[in-house]
């Protein structure tokens, strides 16, 4: 079975620049990160590929997911667990025939409809949102709302992973609409502690699981 986790942080080193990915990555699996997503928009691919390699054997120990944003020839350069991918990213059926059917690969939505697409194309899980007003990434998409957010997860039989301006306040108000999990990037590593913030937020989800177990 795939582990999609339900706390993905994505390592990001442009919103800020005192933690390398790797830093990111040991602070955020201390905290309690069951997915870490390396995401790097621009620079040298060879370097790209040694530090997801290095990652990767963090992952491993931690028994934790690596998903590579993106970049699918780095993930098989660099033998992560899989890719996301957006909307005008690589095509998602594309990637499976490179990938194989044990990686993973995640697809971003804002819509029902594309929601719909990244099913039909195969993806294992989707990106849903922005559901709240981000600032971590410049071309995002309007706002959905948790509104939408639970449809999409009443409509789609995929994990769905909000993402988008989530925040230990409203993570709470996210899985009570039926997301699997979170995807953060500002909340964890803009943050003056991004260990106590992954702890933080895991915690925050784990108060939304007992309360179901109890209910």
């Amino acid at each position: 079975m795939k582990k999609i986790g339900r706390l993905h942080v994505l390592t990001d080193t442009v919103l800020q620049s005192r933690f390398s990915h790797l830093e990111l990555a040991r602070m955020t699996l201390k905290g309690g990160a069951d997915t870490i997503q390396f995401r790097q928009k621009a620079g040298a691919t060879r370097e790209m590929i040694e530090i997801v390699r290095q990652l990767k054997q963090l992952c491993l120990d931690s028994g934790v997911t690596l998903i590579v944003n993106d970049r699918v020839d780095v993930a098989i350069a660099a033998d992560a667990d899989g890719v996301h991918l957006g909307q005008d990213d690589f095509p998602i059926p594309l990637a499976r025939k490179l990938l194989g059917e044990s990686r993973i690969i995640g697809g971003s939505a804002a819509t029902l409809e594309e929601a719909q697409k990244c099913l039909a194309e195969g993806a294992d899980y989707i990106g849903f949102g922005p559901v709240y007003p981000t600032a971590s990434k410049a071309d995002a998409d309007p706002v959905t709302g948790i509104k939408l957010l639970k449809q999409t997860v009443e409509t789609i039989p995929l994990p769905i992973i909000a993402i988008g301006g989530i925040s230990v306040e409203n993570a709470p108000e996210v899985m009570g609409a039926g997301a699997q999990g979170i995807a953060v990037i500002s909340a964890v590593c803009c943050q003056e502690d991004p260990e106590q913030a992954t702890r933080t937020l895991r915690q925050a989800l784990q108060t939304k699981t007992l309360r179901e177990n109890h209910a």
